[in-house]
């Protein structure tokens, strides 16, 4: 009963071929932001009540909203050829100034030639693009205008579930007034994008496939 609850318990943390990111710990460099002591008895006491300072994410629990514009572009592409001729002439030897011979056919005498040639081609293209936005939530202050944050959004769908998950470092500098930051300014970013249901069993190659095209075939 107890290894059926702990293998639910791991299929519920993964969607589909999804596995998500383990949470993120802080640098080991972070320097944590001691909190403010609470003044008794002082109508400002309230940390939602800020009058010197905007509303941007910078202690634990607020939320910033991460926009995704991902997009990588990689290309590879090589050519090989090789080429190689060799040849050895060996006369037939003399003796006297005399052929050695063998019913009037010159013996000894040897001749071989050998080339090779090899040509190969290789060429890779590969794109990415990610867009949307995830809202994240600030998981440490590390005290020097950084940010640990992290956030996820579930969606279940009429043809399958699908998982997002953001977490990395931000500047508080770098938040904009709407409090959102684009992905490209996240440091250490972990993103993840994927789902399950009939969507991503159409896009998945099957068994005997994903065989044919592993190391253990020999062709």
């Amino acid at each position: 009963m107890a290894g059926a609850t702990l293998a639910l318990a791991g299929c519920a943390a993964v969607v589909g071929d999804v596995r998500p990111f383990a949470p993120m710990a802080a640098p080991p460099t972070a320097i944590v932001a001691p909190a403010a002591p609470a003044s008794e008895g002082s109508i400002y006491a309230s940390r939602s009540l800020r009058l010197f300072e905007d509303n941007k994410a910078r202690d634990v629990g607020d939320l910033v909203t991460i926009v995704l514009v991902e997009n990588t572009s990689a290309r590879a592409q090589a050519n090989t050829s090789v080429s190689k001729e060799s040849g050895i002439d060996m006369a037939a030897p003399t003796i006297a100034g005399v052929p050695i011979t063998y019913k009037g056919n010159p013996i000894l005498e040897a001749s071989v030639e050998g080339s090779r040639d090899f040509q190969g081609a290789g060429n890779s293209t590969q794109s990415n693009r990610l867009s949307g936005s995830v809202t994240a939530t600030v998981i440490q202050n590390l005290g020097n205008g950084n940010l640990l944050v992290r956030g996820q959004k579930q969606l279940r769908l009429n043809q399958g579930d699908e998982l997002i998950q953001v977490q990395g470092i931000v500047r508080t500098a770098d938040i904009g007034p709407d409090n959102r930051i684009s992905s490209d300014r996240v440091g250490d970013a972990q993103i993840v994008y994927g789902g399950r249901g009939t969507l991503a069993r159409s896009n998945a190659m099957g068994w005997l496939g994903r065989f044919f095209n592993s190391a253990v075939y020999p062709y």
